[in-house]
C-alpha cells in the first residue's frame, strides 16, 4: 500500500513537473552546440572545444541529482557501456546542479569513471536551454520525501535539468538529442551507439 502511494504520489509529481517544464525546448538536431568550460568533480579541466579536438564526439547528458533513481541507472548505463562509447571516440560528460559532495555520493552508487561537472550558477544548462526553477509546491512536496532540491544543490532556489542527452559531433554540431519532460524517460546506449 505504501509503494502504491509513493507510485501515484510520484505519477502527480511527473504531470506537476511536465506543466513547468514546458516552456522549455532544449537544442535541436543541427543546432551548434554551446561552448563550456569548467572543472569537474576531480579538478580535470573540461572544455568542449578541446574535447571535440582530441575525440570524435562528446555525448553530453544533463542529470537531476544523486537521489534520483532514475539518473542512476542511467548513469550506471553509460557507464557500463563506457567501453564501447569510448571506442567509438566519444567522449562523455555529465552535468548536474547538484553540489561536488553529492557529486561524489552519485560516483560512489554508479561507479561513473567519466567526467561529472556541478553547474554552479546553471550557465551550462541555459546555454542547452534544459533548466527550469521548480514550483514551491512541487519542491515543497520533494522536501516531504525527504529530498531538498535547494540544498542538494547548494543553492537558494530549486533549480533541476530536464534530462536530456546530446550527441556532439567533431563539427560541433548536435547529432543526436533526446530530451524529455518526462524524467523517467533516458536516451539509451542503443541509440547512442548508433549515432557515433
Amino acid at each position: 500500500m505504501k509503494n502504491l502511494k509513493r507510485t501515484f504520489l510520484l505519477s502527480i509529481f511527473v504531470l506537476i513537473l511536465a506543466g513547468s517544464t514546458q516552456a522549455q525546448t532544449g537544442l535541436k538536431t543541427g543546432d551548434v552546440a554551446p561552448n563550456f568550460a569548467a572543472k569537474d568533480s576531480e579538478g580535470k579541466s573540461i572544455n568542449l572545444a578541446q574535447l571535440l579536438k582530441q575525440n570524435k564526439s562528446v555525448v553530453l547528458f544533463f542529470y537531476r541529482g544523486q537521489w534520483c533513481p532514475y539518473c542512476s541507472k542511467h548513469i550506471k548505463e553509460l557507464q557500463d557501456s563506457l567501453q564501447s562509447l569510448s571506442a567509438k571516440g566519444a567522449y562523455v560528460v555529465g552535468v548536474t546542479p547538484e553540489t561536488d559532495e553529492s557529486i561524489s555520493k552519485t560516483k560512489e552508487k554508479t561507479k561513473a569513471s567519466f567526467s561529472l561537472i556541478s553547474d554552479r550558477g546553471y550557465q551550462i544548462m541555459k546555454n542547452y536551454k534544459v533548466n527550469f526553477v521548480m514550483e514551491e509546491t512541487l519542491a515543497s512536496k520533494y522536501k516531504s520525501y525527504g529530498i531538498d532540491v535547494a540544498k542538494n544543490n547548494g543553492a537558494d532556489e530549486a533549480v533541476l535539468p530536464v534530462p536530456a542527452t546530446y550527441v556532439i559531433g567533431k563539427d560541433g554540431k548536435i547529432k543526436f538529442v533526446q530530451f524529455d519532460t518526462d524524467y523517467k524517460k533516458r536516451a539509451s546506449i542503443k541509440e547512442i551507439l548508433t549515432v557515433l
